[in-house]
């Protein structure tokens, strides 16, 4: 997986996270990793982290709210806002913590789900960020989450 610090969208000097990932499943499974709440519990968050609850229907304007129970400390909620559903092309969406870190700030999640037969490459941005840390502690999170998914995937092939 390539990370690189910006995307060719960020305004000069915003900090995003944008990487690709070839997943092992064709893009409408790929898809519904992402779109449907049960499948997303199966895989969501860094490791350890286990999903509680989920409100999660993509459809343009709706909103979403994800519960997420860290391995020790009280539980915390992401939430946000569909902005695009293109099933399987694209998914885009805001990602907002509901009790916020001072250096959070709300931002727009953006992946696109390209078919190469057997499997999907998923290209990922996300931004901005207001901080490097802010921005490398979601990447961390997201590469867990991946590898999760992958695995997942990969399991049922």
């Amino acid at each position: 997986m390539a990370w690189r610090p910006s995307s060719k969208s960020a305004r000069p000097g915003e900090l995003t996270l944008e990487f690709e990932r070839v997943l092992p499943a064709p893009p409408a499974v790929v898809f519904r990793a992402f779109g449907d709440a049960n499948e997303l519990a199966r895989w969501w968050g860094p490791n350890g982290f286990t999903t509680s609850s989920l409100e999660f229907e993509p459809r343009v304007g709706a909103s979403y709210r994800i519960e997420m129970q860290p391995p020790e400390g009280d539980r915390f909620y992401l939430t946000g806002q569909f902005r695009e559903v293109d099933a399987p092309a694209r998914l885009a969406f805001t990602f907002a913590w509901a009790d916020p870190d001072p250096d959070d700030v709300e931002n727009q999640v953006d992946l696109s789900f390209r078919d190469l037969g057997d499997s999907t490459e998923v290209a990922f941005t996300q931004g901005p960020f207001k901080t490097e840390d802010r921005r490398a502690l979601h990447r961390d999170g997201w590469t867990d989450s991946f590898d999760k998914l992958e695995r997942l995937l990969s399991a049922q092939a």
